[in-house]
């Protein structure tokens, strides 16, 4: 039974760079819905050392850096024919090259080249292929459990995040003139992907967080993009202009008992 009624569907993919990332997981479990997935990597180079993962599926390149190559994927796209019944938006970089900085001396380069990439490039793109979206199709991005929180190993990332997330309602509204496009996020907790362990400090955060956790075992990259393909499918077709957390019950458990007291107790 084909109950998230993905069978026959296309989605164009951005973002997959290895078999741990996100975007992969999601490809994955829309192909195994029965959906066909185009993919859509930075450069030549990513486009060459994906296809020992991705076999003979269709990839494209382009650096959402450049307005001209997002252009020429559009036109090459419109050339192949077809419309896309959704896309997933699985791109973020922040450069912290000079380490991490307390928040205030976040360097205007790096916030401006970290919010192009990770929040503009999805208005972008979804303005170029706007004309290749089915009328009723899904976009999903990936934001984060919460903006709220002041985690220092983030950085700077928590605000455009955030941004990301605002811009979800902002997409819906202007879309509406001329489809149903519906616009969501999915927003995990730590994960174990390749992108996240270059973050500074991110291990032990990601250890503290299965320790907070009420089940203690962090949230899987699988339970992410399991709730993508509803997201993504006709099943959710109520759903707009949200961010849906999954951080398998972390943000209720902070003052867990066990921690307070092997806290307290080295302390004492």
């Amino acid at each position: 039974m084909d109950f998230l009624e993905l069978t026959h569907k296309s989605f164009l993919v951005f973002g997959v760079a290895n078999r741990k990332s996100v975007a992969y997981a999601i490809a994955r479990t829309l192909e195994n819905a029965g959906a066909t997935v185009v993919y859509v990597v930075q450069h030549e180079e990513a486009r060459q050392r994906i296809r020992t993962l991705l076999g003979d599926r269709e990839i494209y390149a382009c650096d959402v850096e450049h307005d001209e190559q997002i252009e020429q994927l559009r036109n090459d796209l419109a050339a192949r024919g077809g419309t896309f019944h959704g896309l997933v938006h699985s791109i973020a970089f922040a450069d912290f090259s000079d380490g991490l900085k307390p928040f205030h001396e976040t360097g205007k380069r790096q916030f401006l080249q970290a919010m192009d990439i990770s929040c503009y490039s999805l208005i972008r793109l979804c303005n170029a292929m706007k004309d290749l979206l089915d009328a009723d199709a899904s976009v999903l991005t990936i934001s984060i459990s919460t903006t709220r929180m002041a985690s220092e190993n983030y950085g700077f990332m928590a605000p455009i995040k955030a941004a990301l997330d605002s811009s979800l309602a902002f997409l819906t509204k202007s879309f509406s003139r001329f489809s149903r496009v519906r616009f969501n996020a999915v927003a995990p907790g730590l994960l174990k992907t390749s992108a996240s362990a270059g973050i500074p400090g991110y291990v032990d955060s990601y250890l503290y967080a299965e320790q907070v956790i009420p089940r203690g075992q962090a949230v899987q990259t699988q339970e992410v993009a399991n709730v993508a393909a509803f997201l993504l499918s006709p099943r959710s077709s109520g759903i707009t202009a949200q961010s849906l957390v999954i951080d398998a019950g972390m943000s209720i458990n902070y003052f867990d008992r066990g921690i307070i007291e092997r806290v307290v107790g080295n302390q004492a």
